[in-house]
């Protein structure tokens, strides 16, 4: 019984050895990820002055009414293409059809009392010339033609106003374009300023940046700018087209306005873009650059993997600055001629073997 004891503890013991070593044999064969390395660029500081903005349609409408009523057809979908002139909402608008009745039949009247008076004028007209009726009589028939004249013309004018208000109960595209918002249905009750549908004309595009008071006076229009498109990692040139001389209702922030010197079908307003205005450099000391595609978030954190001593990767959280197009400002966290790690084959964190390529710089192999 103590012989089998003691065997059986032998190899528990000798299988417990058998796995360490079979993990400390994993861990020691783990293969170092392969990962490539680039410098720490520099640039002239001020050389280019960024700003955020969005895309938006150079021809776009919010439109709405000034009628109460009911909706009664919305015939149109979100994403919809229209031409000028198509229907895109109806009001209810059986008041307005009962008030063109009555319009309609005032200017009958109107119209069978100024013929009738214009007949008494002419009469009398022709009497007054041969003498047979006095200055009194002609003066009254002329009294009386005039003013039945003056509500013919204002019963005409009342139809005007009244068809003019039938363009606010059925609301139609201003232009060719796309419907880019519906906020109605049928049913619903539309008030006099609310927003109905919006569209915009597609491939027109420009960019409404904000630029701060202590920069709008760098910028002048016609200036040549890039456009960082950051959803699809895109640089487009623009124009400088406009700059606000007030920021009254803007918050301290001035409204620069960027045509696009072309677009294409990955183009979408409202997407965010970084603007890059070229401004003269106001000194000789250098910013710290790297590229955004080499930045690590984290929550609010942002950061770089470099590689240790010991050929392992090493996180190290940065503050950045400034966006230039595609690359980064870096305020601290990395010094100038410094390496970091910039793409990997394998995944990366701290302390994972890694092979650096290039070899890394002397002193640190």
């Amino acid at each position: 019984m103590k012989i089998k004891y003691t065997i059986t503890l032998l190899a528990i013991s000798f299988l417990v050895m058998s796995c360490g070593n079979d993990d400390k044999k994993t861990l020691a064969d783990e293969a170092a990820v392969s990962v490539k390395l680039n410098t720490i660029e520099t640039s002239n500081n001020n050389s280019y002055l960024t700003a955020s903005g969005t895309i938006q349609a150079v021809n776009s409408a919010n439109l709405s009414t000034r009628m109460m009523g009911f909706v009664t057809n919305t015939p149109v979908d979100v994403g919809d293409k229209v031409t000028k002139g198509q229907l895109l909402v109806a009001i209810n608008n059986a008041d307005l059809q009962a008030k063109l009745s009555q319009v309609n039949a005032g200017i009958a009247e109107a119209t069978a009392a100024f013929n009738n008076a214009e007949k008494d004028y002419n009469r009398y007209k022709n009497l007054f010339a041969q003498n047979s009726a006095s200055q009194k009589e002609f003066d009254d028939m002329t009294a009386n033609y005039n003013m039945a004249k003056a509500r013919l013309e204002g019963a005409k004018q009342m139809k005007n106003e009244v068809e003019a208000q039938f363009a606010y109960v059925n609301i139609r595209a201003p232009f060719n374009g796309v419907v880019t918002g519906k906020f109605i249905k049928n049913g619903d009750m539309a008030n006099p300023g609310m927003p109905l549908v919006s569209m915009e004309a597609p491939g027109q595009f420009e960019v409404s940046a904000m630029v701060p008071e202590s920069e709008i006076s760098k910028i002048e229009t016609g200036t040549a700018v890039s456009i960082l498109v950051k959803s699809i990692n895109k640089n487009i040139a623009g124009k400088v087209t406009e700059v606000s001389s007030s920021a009254k209702n803007t918050g301290g922030q001035y409204v620069v306005k960027v045509a696009l010197d072309k677009t294409n079908e990955s183009i979408l307003s409202g997407m965010f873009v970084t603007v890059q205005f070229p401004v003269e450099s106001s000194g000789t000391s250098k910013v710290v650059l790297v590229p955004q595609e080499a930045i690590v978030t984290k929550g609010q954190l942002s950061g770089i993997y470099t590689v240790s001593e010991s050929n392992t990767a090493l996180l190290r959280w940065l503050r950045l600055g400034k966006t230039f197009g595609d690359q980064v400002e870096v305020l601290s966290g990395l010094s100038p001629e410094e390496a970091y790690i910039i793409s990997a084959d394998g995944k990366l964190y701290n302390g994972v073997k890694v092979s650096p390529s290039p070899a890394l710089p002397k002193g640190r192999e």
